[in-house]
């Protein structure tokens, strides 16, 4: 096979990958893109840090857990979507988690990754419900890309091409904020936030 050939072959398929990448999970339509800090300064006056420090700096958010505050590291976006689109790449310094997630005046759900797992769970009560769950491989000090939607009583996650869906009613609670958290030390980039406040 020809080099030429070889490399338009090689840009055909990451150009599938990215499209792959980009496939909406709920929504039949591109939602409005409302967030994109480039993390190279101060986050705008629509983040508000809740827990723990978030270091923008280079392009890169670094999240670190403030053992004193007793919670992991919680960044709020304080728009209530109806229909959201996440998009975002992690780095999970050692063992740790990553999670998304969106509020009422309490929790309502989330989407959260450990080394092993995918999973939504719904939070009618405390601790949350763990209602779908998918085995993955989250390797730490590496980058992984990942996508939450929701939308009526659905959420929905891609982690890295691989997908996982779930439905309860409460998904449907009005929203006030999304939020991000993290374990221990955890690394940001490329942070997308895309929705529509009504329905």
């Amino acid at each position: 096979m020809k080099p030429l050939h070889i490399l338009t072959t090689l840009l055909a398929l990451a150009v599938s990958a990215l499209a792959e990448d980009a496939k909406p999970l709920l929504h039949d339509h591109t939602l409005p893109l409302l967030a994109a800090p480039d993390f190279k300064g101060p986050l705008d006056s629509s983040f508000s840090i809740a827990k723990g420090k978030w270091t923008p700096e280079g392009g890169v958010l670094s999240v670190l857990d403030l053992p004193e505050q007793k919670h992991i590291p919680v960044l709020h976006h304080q728009v209530g979507l109806a229909n959201a689109t996440i998009e975002v790449e992690f780095l999970i310094e050692g063992p740790g988690t990553f999670l998304v997630g969106c509020d009422s005046t309490k929790h309502i759900g989330r989407v959260v990754v450990t080394a092993t797992q995918l999973s939504i769970a719904e939070d009618t009560g405390k601790p949350s419900k763990t209602i779908a769950k998918l085995p993955v491989e989250a390797k730490p000090n590496e980058w992984h890309k990942l996508r939450v939607e929701w939308q009526g009583d659905q959420m929905a996650a891609n982690l890295d091409g691989k997908e996982l869906r779930a439905q309860h009613a409460y998904f449907a609670t009005p929203k006030n904020r999304s939020w991000l958290a993290a374990g221990k030390s955890v690394k940001v980039r490329n942070l997308k936030i895309s929705g529509e406040a009504k329905p």
